[in-house]
């Protein structure tokens, strides 16, 4: 049975993980080797749940009982010895995980499972020097960001993992009020991040084409497909709408549609100006800097609306 589990790393994505599992009443190691952020983690994680309580998701109560959950390490070996999961959250660096993976391997129980939050990296390759009886134990577990608000958790199911272990994982994230699915294949960005691509592919064909306004694209997204989207996937909107007109439709359409093998130089030219988006006050739209805080808040709680509803969607 699964009650404590050690996140590694306190960055964008790890504080959140460790967040979630706090919230949802488990132990949490938090190991994370800078200072200056292991120090400042609890504040950030803080402010996210005021904000989830100042929105009526959790009551207050919540607040103090989450970060008294989450216990902070500098010590690796100390953060993992006693814990029954992990899940690593270390830059996407291959030789850095396959050296991680392979000192959990020595450092943890003989039943923790290992997982990684990648979705470029392949599993084989990061326990790649993991003992084989261990390999079993070892897992991808990929999160979206932000952590807290999405509720997509990716699980790795490439026949290395026994079924009875497996489920076991599963279990947790339905204790954490997460939607997790079986991913079969070990392909590079796994199932969602693909769809995302070939979405956002077109959405930057089209801008360079400037075949309609930055705003109206992102509009025509919200308001038609994505609307659709948010309560039901693309093989039921398929059904929905008959597999003959997609049949045609889809002859009309993909071959005069973006099939490039590389990124839009759209992004290359906003990349290489510095224009990264709201962290640098630009990027697609412009972005003022003294309301960073109030704009992704506004974000945020365009997410948390959409959680709050997504629970009728399943």
């Amino acid at each position: 049975m699964i009650k404590t589990i050690a996140v590694l790393g306190a960055g964008t994505m790890g504080h959140g993980i460790a967040e979630v599992f706090a919230m949802n009443n488990f132990q949490v190691n938090l190991y994370e080797i800078s200072d200056e952020r292991r120090n400042s983690v609890k504040e950030i994680i803080k402010k996210e749940l005021e904000f989830l309580e100042e929105n009526e998701y959790i009551n207050k109560e919540k607040i103090k009982d989450t970060l008294n959950n989450i216990i902070l390490y500098s010590d690796l070996k100390i953060a993992v010895e006693n814990a029954d999961f992990i899940i690593e959250v270390t830059p996407e660096k291959l030789e850095l995980k396959q050296e991680l993976f392979k000192n959990l391997s020595k450092l943890t129980k003989k039943e923790a499972i290992l997982a990684s939050n990648t979705s470029s990296l392949g599993l084989m390759e990061m326990i790649k020097f993991v003992p084989e009886e261990k390999k079993k134990y070892c897992m991808v577990n990929h999160w979206y960001n932000p952590a807290h608000l999405m509720p997509l958790v990716e699980l790795s199911y490439f026949g290395n993992m026994p079924e009875e272990i497996f489920v076991e994982i599963e279990k947790i994230y339905k204790k954490a009020n997460k939607v997790t699915i079986r991913v079969l294949k070990d392909i590079p960005g796994l199932i969602a991040n693909r769809i995302q691509q070939g979405v956002a592919r077109e959405v930057f064909s089209l801008m360079e084409m400037k075949a309609a306004s930055n705003e109206d694209i992102d509009k025509a997204l919200m308001f038609g497909p994505a609307f659709r989207y948010a309560t039901t996937g693309q093989l039921e909107i398929a059904d929905m709408g008959g597999l003959d007109i997609w049949y045609t439709v889809g002859n009309n359409l993909l071959k005069v549609m973006d099939n490039s093998q590389c990124a839009n130089k759209l992004l290359k030219e906003k990349v290489e100006a510095n224009k990264l988006g709201i962290k640098t006050g630009e990027g697609f739209f412009k972005y003022n800097k003294n309301n960073i805080e109030k704009i992704n808040n506004n974000f945020y709680k365009k997410l948390l609306l959409q959680l709050k509803v997504s629970k009728n969607y399943q």
